[in-house]
């Protein structure tokens, strides 16, 4: 069969400012953040409830911190816990473990005990930033877990001194007890940084030591820490900056977390370049979005598709003015299809923007063209220097243009492997190509389109059901607002499975048999028969993680639940 993934078809749809291949600067984020802060040092870094902080007083801070974590025991390589919302303790934390020479974990506050002790556990945690409201999950674990130091922040830091006082005293700014952990050392962010030195930290690192250590889902099994290095990441800023033409005078709004690898790279990318950022501190307070567009006019807003969802319910998002707006970007999850039109209508034509990435990528592979044409329902094309190839999950083999297979990634923003474990590494990274467990098919422009996880793919009596294919027919129905699709066992098939599907109905249309009935006629009309869900199920809502990712292990338990039914 002919490698048509070795002849890259996708580089001749490249817009013209993208080349192939770039050239990579060896300087790590700490070396770039001060190129930047004497660049830039009086623009806004961060918009924060209001305040504006400068990248001098970032630089600063950042310094201080860096002193104390140094003074108190942190070596180079020593990881750093950071369970927060995106306040300014979190950037300010990200900057000073990188100066410090550490490592840094993001530890989401949607994690259960368990998973929480096992990941501060496998990653051997030294120090934990918090924030007071969550200081109780850490309390949790804390007689459980080797770390030594936590650093608790408050939602208030950083507020003028009348908006802090009057916020918490009149409860409008949420606050949660500290209290003694026995064995640790626990300490207040402020204190922690008071009377420390402002003199430039900057321990040696080279482009080949870690930089994070992010936890996948652990979907199948206990999250496995990805060792993304200074070289893994820093080429992935270079090659998403160059492919999205982002500029130093962009004020960027995301309520992706920072603890998440996308926030993490929007974070990170945009802190070495110049941008402002807009700080979200609840990613799903959509009023506080909608409030913070309205009076700063971001250049750029990205997002998981659920909350572009949620905006475009609310007509002041409809309303707002758009004209400083350059792109919309979704990510982490599958936009559908019919919905781009409707965002477009609002944003403005050609201004969104989908890609593709994952935490063991630094995130971001492939991309739709900033400028280019996009094609709805895919997630574009390789960055520069990444290579694309498409593989049958069973054999191995390539699939041809136009077939699904698993896609297997070859560039310099993978992973250097997952942290003490050889196996699970060796399993995902082979002769240099990165096996994601995501399947996808490529056309004859190079453009790649993700119908499923190898995992998600549903046999019914051996033939595959892509779910991803699947929901977006689903969505097409008038009276459906949201569906994701599973497959659950067949207990008359030893082997073989059912297609069960989780539908959010539009407002105003009733839970009924009728609407099931009448759902499946329209499936009959539109898909194959194997393809027709055995099971349909009217939720209110779908289990979604921190970032809004729709968790269908969660969707698997409640199927097994009504099959015993």
């Amino acid at each position: 069969m002919t490698d048509i993934y070795s002849q890259k078809p996708w580089l001749k749809n490249y817009d013209d400012h993208v080349p192939p291949n770039l050239e990579y600067e060896d300087k790590t984020f700490a070396e770039k953040f001060r190129e930047t802060v004497e660049k830039y040092a009086d623009k806004t870094c961060l918009i924060y409830l209001g305040k504006e902080i400068t990248y001098r007083e970032i630089d600063r801070l950042s310094n201080r911190l860096a002193h104390y974590l140094i003074k108190n025991g942190l070596k180079p390589g020593d990881v750093v816990g950071m369970h927060m919302p995106n306040i300014p303790a979190h950037y300010i934390g990200i900057v000073a473990v990188q100066k410090a020479g550490g490592v840094s974990t993001g530890l989401s506050p949607l994690l259960t005990p368990r998973e929480m002790e096992h990941q501060l556990n496998d990653s051997r945690t030294k120090f934990i930033m918090t924030v007071d409201v969550l200081f109780e999950k850490i309390a949790e674990v804390a007689d459980k877990t080797a770390f030594e130091t936590v650093i608790v922040s408050e939602i208030a830091d950083f507020l003028p001194g009348i908006k802090r006082v009057l916020g918490k005293a009149l409860k409008k700014i949420p606050t949660g007890e500290v209290k003694p952990l026995p064995g640790k050392k626990v300490v207040r962010f402020m204190d922690a940084i008071k009377g420390m030195p402002e003199d430039p930290v900057m321990v040696k690192r080279s482009m080949d030591d870690i930089i994070f250590l992010m936890y996948t889902g652990g979907t199948t099994g206990p999250s496995k820490g990805a060792m993304l290095t200074q070289r893994s990441y820093m080429c992935n800023r270079k090659q998403v900056l160059t492919w999205l033409d982002l500029r130093p005078d962009e004020v960027a709004l995301s309520a992706f977390p920072l603890f998440h690898i996308a926030g993490l790279a929007l974070g990170g990318f945009t802190m070495t370049n110049g941008a402002t950022l807009i700080c979200v501190p609840d990613p799903r307070n959509v009023d506080f979005l909608i409030e913070c567009a309205k009076k700063y006019k971001p250049t750029v807003i990205i997002n998981v598709p659920t909350i572009f969802y949620e905006l475009m319910k609310r007509e002041e998002f409809k309303r707002l003015d758009f004209s400083n707006l350059r792109f919309c970007l979704s990510a982490a999850a599958p936009f559908p299809v019919e919905n781009i039109a409707e965002l477009e209508s609002v944003i403005g034509k050609n201004r969104f923007i989908e890609l593709y990435g994952m935490t063991e990528t630094s995130p971001v592979t492939c991309c739709n063209p900033r400028y280019g044409k996009k094609k709805p329902g895919s997630v574009g094309m390789p960055l520069s220097d990444t290579e694309f190839k498409l593989v049958d999950p069973e054999t191995g083999e390539l699939v041809p243009q136009g077939e699904p297979g698993e896609i297997a990634i070859r560039g310099p923003q993978v992973m250097k492997g997952y942290f003490g474990k050889a196996e699970e590494t060796a399993k995902a990274i082979r002769d240099g190509w990165m096996y994601t467990g995501d399947v996808a098919y490529m056309d004859e422009d190079g453009y790649f389109y993700i119908v499923d996880r190898v995992k998600d793919m549903v046999n019914v009596s051996g033939f595959k059901v892509f779910t991803r294919e699947l929901d977006d027919v689903i969505m097409k129905h008038p009276d459906v607002d949201l569906a994701a699709s599973i497959g659950v066992p067949d207990p008359e098939r030893p082997g073989s499975e059912r297609v069960a599907s989780f539908i959010i109905l539009k407002p105003g249309v009733e839970k009924s048999e009728a609407e099931k009935e009448k759902i499946l006629k329209y499936l009959r009309d539109n898909v194959a028969p194997y393809k027709v869900p055995k099971v349909i199920e009217f939720v209110d809502q779908l289990p979604t993680s921190g970032v809004g990712k729709i968790l269908k292990r969660e969707l698997r338990e409640m199927a097994q639940e009504l099959l015993k039914k």
